[in-house]
């Protein structure tokens, strides 16, 4: 720990008349193929944009090479760059929290994927929106260079159902690619659940928010860290942190149940009482089951509605 703190320390050792604006932050995890070509690009940028933009990267748990490569970056630019080494993987959820946290009082973030498919090119376009009047400015991507079908028929799938479940509206194709001003990192510091989906946080804190087109550019090297299994989690994580529906379908499915058990019983007494039943005791079974079992799914319903209100004010 007092090694990290040690490197934060030295991205913050800048003169006094020079304040920190905005801080590029990325979380990488084994990306020590990809950040040998991102990395001259994000200086570039920072360069370009004058002394009080910095780098602040975020090594969730690296098993590779990652975490030596950053400090080397560090040593190299001590003035510019910054790094912060979590004790293990925890995800990138916690580690661009990890990574706000780090950020100095009033500066804006720009938040970008270690693997380079975010163009770093493009963060004074999205400075001059911000400078403008838009506290959160966010890439809507218009394609996915060098991803498989499947995955962007999944992603596309997935926004369109949290929209139609969820409360908060999460714009469509945006990924992690965005500025935030001051106020709205202010407001994701103060939302400390460990169960994240950063982009519904994104959302939820509301402000005055803009998207600009992109194209998303493939991999500068290595694979993907997210597959299949992930990105299903990281979805349910999305659904169920944003979205009360299903604890709400509880309900409509009990009261529907508990009205045909209802009348399931009716049916079954009247039966008896016209025709008469072959099984003793089979008519009054079937009644007490199928109306205690409509009882407990009506049950079930109501606790679902007071779970959800219960987890919206928590």
């Amino acid at each position: 720990m007092s090694r990290c703190t040690a490197i934060l320390a030295a991205m913050s050792a800048s003169p006094a008349t020079v304040s920190v604006e905005l801080v590029l932050l990325v979380a990488a995890h084994n990306e020590e193929a990809a950040l040998p070509a991102l990395h001259p690009r994000l200086l570039a940028v920072a360069d370009s944009l004058g002394p009080g933009v910095r780098l602040l990267y975020v090594d969730d748990g690296s098993r590779d090479g990652t975490w030596a490569m950053l400090e080397g970056f560090q040593r190299a630019s001590p003035q510019r760059v910054g790094a912060l080494k979590l004790s293990r993987n925890f995800g990138k959820e916690l580690a661009l929290t990890a990574g706000l946290d780090h950020v100095p009082p009033g500066a804006g973030v720009v938040i970008l994927d270690a693997d380079g498919q975010d163009p770093p090119e493009l963060v004074p376009a999205m400075m001059a929106r911000w400078r403008a009047g838009a506290e959160v400015v966010f890439g809507r991507r218009t394609e996915r260079q060098g991803e498989p079908w499947l995955k962007r028929a999944t992603a596309a799938a997935f926004y369109r159902v949290i929209n139609a479940l969820s409360d908060t509206p999460i714009p469509r194709d945006t990924g992690d690619f965005r500025l935030l001003g001051p106020r709205a990192v202010d407001a994701l510091r103060g939302l400390r659940e460990r169960q994240r989906f950063m982009k519904g946080l994104f959302a939820w804190v509301g402000f005055r928010a803009e998207a600009f087109d992109y194209e998303r550019a493939p991999r500068l090297a290595g694979d993907s860290k997210f597959n299949y299994w992930r990105l299903w989690n990281l979805a349910l994580e999305g659904i169920t942190g944003f979205s009360t529906v299903p604890l709400r379908a509880a309900t409509y499915v009990g009261l529907a149940s508990a009205l045909l058990a209802f009348v399931g019983g009716l049916w079954v007494i009247a039966r008896t009482l016209l025709w008469g039943d072959p099984v003793a005791g089979w008519p009054s079974l079937m009644v007490a089951v199928s109306f205690l079992g409509g009882l407990q799914l009506m049950a079930l319903g109501i606790i679902g509605e007071y779970l959800g209100r219960l987890y919206l004010e928590a």
